[in-house]
């Protein structure tokens, strides 16, 4: 039985056909039936993302039914973040370690963000969003402008050694009452529109970098920081005009949200100097050569090129941000049991584990092995058990 087409791809679908319209207008511009063709097909196009749009539901679970954790676990969860945090801050420790496990794969000099000096780097053109900017100079550039600042604020990157946390969405987190830990981090770092009021108990409320693309950004002004960083990860071309749009505090066209899968954040309120776009080649370095990840594979059908591609979650995404920013690093809330599908999938929601299953170009699993090897050999630490629990079931 064939799966689903999920909303991602078909945003990606919808993309594709705005990009090979404005290419076909621009060689028949004189040729009003072949632009009444070319018409026709967005037409068709969007009639198809607006079914797939409302006909596609996340199976829910019953909050009811969330299992209440044993407090022994939560207490030796806790006692092992509270080690973690006394420990003294080894310097470059994370970037070293990687670098040691995956040679000529990880490159510990990349920058975390996209700097002004954009001509000068020619890998980031090689491919296309999300691994790249290619064909997309000018729109980069223009965008590059409006942001005065591309690094750490000041006060964070002169600190001598820091250490990261990154902050996941998992279920995993319920019930262990990590959040005054997770606040004592250097860097937290929080991702899509994961929220923090209601779950500070187990999550914390201290937020230094929010790290989204356009719609998983939370439609909730309170869960921006006026001192906290936005970063934006680009999938598609038509990011860059939403964050240009959000930087600006602009609208955009009615006509440019139906490229969106779900609805997207228009209000940011943060000043320009607080955005930063993540630098691809951190993506295509976790994807094709940490993860192994084929190469994207241009295709006469625009529907395969999109669905067949891997693409990290933002999760381990944001795991390889951190250790260029920190020192050493740190996870909460990561790992999913993909092997009871009914139990829910965040800490935040409803929406079962079986969603994931509809999420093809995430590959979950290569992930979490990943995952496993870096916290197993001490690249990282997990902090709430949910990839490799090194607190569970020990005594003290």
């Amino acid at each position: 039985m064939k799966r689903p087409f999920a909303p991602k791809e078909a945003a990606g679908v919808l993309e594709h056909v705005r990009c090979w319209l404005l290419m076909k207008m621009k060689r028949s511009a004189g040729s009003l039936k072949s632009n009444f063709k070319c018409i026709v097909v967005v037409v068709i196009a969007l009639c198809f993302i607006y079914l797939v749009k409302t006909t596609y539901e996340s199976k829910t679970c019953e909050t009811a039914r969330i299992d209440k954790v044993n407090p022994d676990h939560a207490k030796r969860a806790q006692k092992y973040a509270e080690g973690i945090l006394q420990a003294k801050c080894r310097p470059s420790f994370a970037k070293t370690k990687l670098n040691e496990l995956f040679p000529n794969k990880y490159n510990p000099d990349l920058l975390p963000f996209v700097t002004e000096d954009i001509d000068a780097q020619s890998d980031l053109f090689k491919y296309q969003p999300p691994f790249g900017f290619r064909n997309l100079l000018e729109k980069l550039r223009d965008l590059v402008q409006l942001l005065p600042e591309q690094d750490l604020p000041a006060e964070l990157h002169s600190k001598s050694c820091k250490h990261c946390v990154v902050v996941g969405s998992s279920n995993v987190l319920h019930g262990l009452k990590l959040g005054s830990y997770l606040n004592h981090f250097d860097i937290v770092i929080r991702l899509n529109d994961a929220p923090v009021w209601g779950y500070t108990n187990d999550v914390g409320n201290k937020t230094t970098i929010r790290m989204t693309y356009p719609e998983g950004a939370s439609l909730s002004q309170d869960e921006y920081f006026p001192d906290s960083l936005f970063v934006a990860v680009l999938f598609k071309t038509v990011d860059f005009e939403w964050i240009k749009a959000v930087v600006k505090n602009e609208t955009l066209p009615l006509w440019m949200h139906l490229l969106f899968w779900k609805k997207v954040a228009m209000k940011i309120p943060l000043i320009p100097g607080k955005f930063r776009i993540l630098n691809p080649m951190i993506v295509k370095e976790m994807a094709m050569d940490i993860l192994q990840y084929p190469e994207p594979q241009s295709s006469l059908f625009f529907w395969n090129r999109v669905s067949a591609q891997k693409i990290p979650t933002i999760g381990i995404i944001a795991m390889v941000l951190a250790t260029h920013l920190c020192d050493e690093v740190s996870l909460a809330g990561f790992g999913y049991d993909l092997h009871h599908p009914e139990a829910p999938l965040h800490y935040y929601n409803n929406v079962c584990t079986v969603a994931m299953r509809w999420q093809p170009m995430h590959d979950v699993t290569q992930e979490t092995q990943l995952l496993q090897k870096l916290v197993r050999e001490g690249a990282v630490s997990d902090l709430s058990g949910g990839i490799y629990c090194h607190f569970c079931n020990k005594p003290g």
